[in-house]
């Protein structure tokens, strides 16, 4: 019997993980795909956080892929350059490249700025 992905993560780094109360599922999941620990993959990594709990509070989870584990991942959202934040939920899917330093930029790319500001 072959395991389900969510047990066997391997090539995955732990999801940072936030939730809300106990509502159901309305949150933000959102992924964020790098090349191993380079200085613009960190900046990325921190960026984004710092916009989640200035601006998601705790509704959100981020899953960060590193594409120098598992670069067969790059497929499922089409990557094309790195790094690049997919916003898999709400629907529609939304992507945005670069080390998200510009937060205006990534506020309007991925629509958080229908519930904040």
């Amino acid at each position: 019997m072959r395991s389900s992905p969510e047990k066997k993560n391997s090539g995955r780094q732990k999801p940072a993980r936030r939730k809300a109360s106990a509502k159901k599922h309305e949150g933000w999941i959102l992924r964020l795909y790098v090349a191993g620990q380079t200085p613009k993959s960190l900046a990325a990594f921190s960026n984004l956080k710092r916009i989640c709990e200035e601006h998601l509070q705790a509704n959100y989870e981020i899953e960060i892929i590193d594409l120098m584990q598992q670069p067969q991942l790059a497929a499922t959202d089409q990557i094309v350059a790195l790094p690049t934040l997919v916003r898999r939920l709400p629907s529609p899917i939304k992507r945005i490249v670069g080390d998200l330093s510009n937060i205006d930029r990534v506020l309007v790319g991925m629509d958080f700025t229908t519930i904040t500001r």
